[in-house]
């Protein structure tokens, strides 16, 4: 495996060498469920199904866990305002992202733990933690992390403990330093019953930084290679983690790789600057496989900048790319499953992608074979059109952007709908040709005028008419 990796903790890119030859284990922070995803929440989970998708090109087996936070601070607060069960509410936000992962295309995890699933292994691991001496209860329900006593704490974020800011959250009276993290929280007034455990400790609930480090060790074992997540959550959390995991005597992860924001005027994309846009809301203006496309085109560390014309670029980028391997298959046939999962891809795009997931430069290379494509179909190369389409979706299909793949077809799911509407249209081109052969100029023209009022785009060529659905505007405004 040729895969280079830029790892946080080492500051710096690093061969990618697995704990196990072949086999790949990736733990992935989730979801805080406390309200509907925005375009910043789905970003990270885009740019590691295109990881574990290229991983798997290349015939490793990889093990992804993406966990799901369903208590929190948060959760239990914007439940009461809602005046709904805390559990109930989480479930809904749950769903909202799952359906949002589905229509972006995210494949789906190897494993999905929610953090109230696995309150027996987060209490294993917080006493292994109080028995070393690293952690300590400072009342009913209390337990936190001694960070002064685990000597590599900051090692991740390459920080001392005295030039750290204190956590708000985890701010407490029974605290020994104020640099100390919750493991355990006590009920708060007010909280509900059902969102407390007994322990031995006294009763309460799970702090954040515990449920990650149990659920990894569930499901990825005492040491595995890769954590991921968004660039906020370097620090406290995954300082936390690798802190807390360590301390416990697991290996924990190898490798730390963190996804950019997704900005607007330079601010990171968050509810409480109120610039969240609403994957629902978003998906109302643009196909899902357009803002896929925007998503996965930045190079995953860097910052992404969703501004009005975000999507109106990828929609037309999609467009080319969508319409080349259509009219292709028109001439030579679709290419079956199984010769896009067999394509040999070009010898750059691999590079790209083996250089940290360099997407953009992949791009460039899918551009290329596009180019290529085009001009074989001008010049009626049947043979080299067809190589063109086969290397081009297989290398959209490692970024999960297949135009031929039944996520984004135009046959997706029954396909009766789109059969019909072919059928329909080839009629109307059909009476279209034979009016033009008559020179009955007027009724072609209105044959076209007609379509293109229902949303068909006619374009003539020397094979005769074809036809595409014209893409929908996109508009996005400072109110959403």
């Amino acid at each position: 495996m040729t895969l280079r990796l830029f790892d946080t903790g080492a500051q710096s890119v690093r061969d990618f060498l697995p704990l196990v030859e072949g086999e790949v284990g990736i733990y992935l922070c989730g979801a805080t469920v406390q309200a509907p995803p925005h375009v910043g929440h789905v970003r990270s989970a885009v740019a590691f199904d295109v990881l574990v998708r290229w991983l798997r090109r290349n015939g490793a087996r990889v093990t992804l866990v993406r966990n799901v936070t369903d208590i929190d601070d948060k959760i239990l607060a914007k439940a009461t305002a809602a005046d709904r069960a805390w559990w109930a509410w989480a479930l809904s936000n749950e769903r909202a992202f799952t359906a949002a992962y589905d229509a972006l295309g995210v494949l789906p995890p190897d494993y999905e733990p929610r953090a109230t699933g696995h309150v027996p292994a987060m209490l294993e691991l917080m006493g292994r933690l109080v028995e070393r001496g690293h952690a300590y209860a400072a009342g009913p329900g209390d337990v936190y992390f001694d960070v002064r006593s685990w000597s590599q704490y900051g090692s991740l974020t390459n920080q001392r403990v005295d030039d750290m800011m204190d956590v708000p959250e985890d701010a407490g009276s029974g605290k020994r330093d104020p640099h100390d993290f919750a493991l355990w929280k006590a009920p708060r007034p007010g909280e509900p019953a059902t969102a407390s455990w007994d322990t031995p400790y006294g009763r309460g609930r799970p702090g954040w930084h515990l449920e990650c480090s149990a659920m990894a060790h569930r499901y990825l074992g005492e040491e595995f290679d890769i954590h991921g997540g968004g660039l906020d959550l370097r620090f406290p959390h995954h300082e936390n983690e690798q802190a807390q995991s360590r301390a416990a005597g697991y290996g924990f992860a190898r490798y730390w790789l963190h996804n950019g924001w997704v900005t607007q005027g330079g601010a990171k994309m968050s509810k409480s600057l109120g610039n969240g846009l609403l994957v629902t809301t978003v998906l109302e203006k643009a196909p899902a496989v357009v803002v896929r496309y925007a998503l996965t085109a930045v190079q995953y560390r860097s910052m992404l900048e969703w501004t009005d014309d975000t999507l109106t670029e990828a929609e037309a980028t999609w467009e080319r790319l969508a319409g080349f391997v259509q009219r292709a298959a028109e001439r030579v046939g679709p290419a079956t499953d199984d010769e896009v999962a067999r394509a040999a891809l070009p010898a750059g795009f691999a590079a790209a992608l083996d250089d940290d997931l360099n997407v953009p430069a992949a791009l460039a290379v899918v551009h290329e074979t596009l180019r290529a494509g085009n001009s074989a179909l001008a010049a009626d190369d049947d043979a080299e059109a067809r190589a063109a389409m086969v290397a081009l979706r297989g290398m959209l299909d490692v970024l999960g952007l297949d135009p031929g793949s039944p996520q984004w077809s135009a046959a997706a799911g029954d396909g009766r709908t789109a059969l019909a509407l072919d059928a329909l249209v080839r009629a109307e081109l059909d009476a279209r040709a034979a009016a033009r052969s008559a020179r009955d100029w007027a009724t072609a023209d209105a044959i076209r005028d007609r379509l293109t009022a229902a949303g068909v785009v006619v374009e003539d060529s020397s094979t005769g008419a074809r036809w595409t659905l014209a893409a929908p505007a996109t508009h996005l405004s400072e109110d959403n």
